[in-house]
């Protein structure tokens, strides 16, 4: 194989090109079949319901070179159901789950030599997206759509990888509200997001922690990724039907307790951050990221000793990245081989 001329190991988590994506699109009431194009670029009306109406949402994924060398996805059914949900909620046109399988597998396969080496410490991120494409003046869902995958080699979200990360609670700006589409993958939710993100980072912060709209009293997520922490023998992680449904949180939930943890997902009240031992942002960018401290009305709360990740977080990331990668057996069947990699 002649593997893309790139410094894997110093990669960061931004888009770099590809040779190839994927498009599939839903006219007079069907799908297409997959086309592979070479082009980075799309062709849209100025009116297109994606545009003015936001009917646009996506998924993420990786695939990673295994020891073997094959290639393989981490549980990409998982993203195919959470992309449905996210459609139905925007009254789109679902995806169904082979076409979105196929796509994948397609695109990763036409991108084999940007898939960086084993145990580089990258991956190849996978984007499948769709959106509304008719050309509509009045508010209401597109009659056409595009679903489309492509790939890029990426390092790691934070670039300090294991290294603890710094977040602050955010109380002045809302993430999601209970019955909207916080718990989507829609595009509009990042847009709104990056107010408060940007101001954190200015003032040296990683991320911000969102509360509930409604009290202001209960932990979300973090502008990227779900949250979590460990007290005692406790995994514990936020319930709300705000948040987003992380594939990530729910397969290290399993982790958890195979590891003999206790897992507790359920309303998580912001006066518990003083409690925690240790904290950690969960999601297929972040993989698992150590919280190293946590500020709240000017009290910083720390979970990191010496600027270290906690036992149970390490553990739980080596446990999940090991079977990401194929270092370890996958006893849960998660990870498909791409065929023709």
């Amino acid at each position: 194989m002649d593997r893309a001329d790139l410094d894997f190991a110093n990669l960061p988590f931004a888009y770099h090109p590809t040779d190839a994506n994927v498009r599939v699109f839903f006219r007079e009431g069907s799908w297409s079949l997959p086309e592979v194009s070479s082009d980075q670029y799309l062709t849209l009306h100025m009116a297109s319901v994606c545009l003015h109406y936001g009917q646009a949402i996506f998924e993420g994924l990786k695939a990673y070179e295994r020891p073997d060398g094959q290639v393989q996805t981490f549980r990409p059914r998982e993203n195919a159901r959470r992309l449905r949900r996210s459609a139905q909620k925007l009254l789109m046109e679902p995806v169904p789950e082979d076409v979105f399988l196929d796509a994948v597998f397609r695109a990763v396969a036409a991108n084999r030599r940007f898939v960086p080496p084993h145990a580089s410490g990258a991956a190849l991120y996978i984007r499948p997206f769709q959106i509304g494409t008719r050309a509509e003046v009045g508010v209401k869902p597109s009659a056409d759509y595009l679903f489309m995958v492509f790939c890029t080699p990426v390092g790691p979200y934070y670039k300090a990888g294991l290294t603890p990360v710094r977040l602050r609670v955010e109380e002045q700006i809302d993430r999601a509200a209970p019955g909207g589409v916080g718990d989507t993958k829609a595009a509009g939710n990042y847009a709104a997001g990056m107010r408060a993100t940007m101001a954190a980072k200015k003032e040296g912060y990683s991320e911000v922690l969102y509360l509930d709209a409604r009290t202001k009293s209960f932990i979300d997520e973090s502008g990227s990724s779900n949250f979590f922490a460990i007290q005692g023998d406790t995994f514990i992680t936020p319930a709300s039907p705000s948040i987003l449904a992380s594939i990530t949180n729910k397969s290290v939930q399993v982790l958890a307790r195979d590891m003999g943890l206790c897992v507790e997902e359920r309303p998580v009240s912001v006066e518990e951050l003083g409690s925690f031992d240790e904290a950690g942002a969960l999601g297929t960018a972040a993989v698992i990221t150590p919280v190293g401290s946590i500020t709240y009305r000017g009290e910083e709360f720390t979970y990191a000793k010496e600027g270290k990740a906690g036992p149970i977080t390490t553990a739980l990331f080596e446990r999940l990245v090991a079977i990401q990668t194929g270092e370890q057996e996958d006893p849960y069947g998660w990870c498909d081989v791409v065929p023709g990699t």
